[in-house]
């Protein structure tokens, strides 16, 4: 499957990562949510515009199972009864392939969507992706972020550099949950 960006040209799977880096596009609140559709851990496809009409907690991390991105998905687990009670319907986004993303899923119990982003194009749309600082080095790669979109589509908070730990408390306290 082909993975698409509304407004943002399309890039093949095995693009080079330095072709999808951008000067650090940044969204902000109020800005339109780039709009996407991409396959989930079992290879279906799942669209931002099927949660219209609903408030969505969109989440970017580097790569599943390393210990890091594991505590922040089973954070989001832990509380996803209390956002989803709130209105919030929560969807997470790396670049790691369908069948390493349902390994993930079933190792930590995770029942919320894990899409896949193999050619990193909605990573980039929502300056997820880019130069980043690790260890002292400055690498390319996923900027761990989060964003949360309305009901309408649009930005409502957009988190740039979140830590894997204590983000969602966090979020859950800035969204009065």
């Amino acid at each position: 499957m082909r993975h698409t960006v509304a407004g943002w040209r399309s890039h093949p799977f095995r693009a080079v990562p330095s072709d999808l880096v951008t000067d650090n596009v940044r969204l902000s609140p109020g800005d339109p949510a780039p709009d996407f559709t991409l396959s989930n851990a079992d290879g279906k496809p799942v669209s931002l515009s099927d949660y219209r009409g609903r408030s969505v907690v969109v989440y970017f991390y580097p790569a599943a199972g390393t210990p890091g991105c594991t505590k922040q998905a089973c954070d989001f687990r832990d509380n996803l009864a209390e956002l989803d009670t709130a209105g919030f319907a929560v969807l997470a986004i790396s670049p790691d392939p369908p069948a390493k993303l349902a390994k993930f899923r079933d190792e930590q119990g995770l029942y919320f969507p894990l899409l896949s982003d193999v050619d990193r194009s909605v990573l980039t749309a929502y300056g997820a992706y880019g130069e980043k600082q690790m260890y002292g080095k400055t690498i390319t790669g996923v900027i761990r972020s989060t964003f949360v979109i309305d009901a309408q589509g649009s930005v409502d908070k957009a988190l740039y550099n979140v830590r894997a730990t204590g983000h969602v408390a966090k979020l859950r306290k800035d969204l009065g949950v």
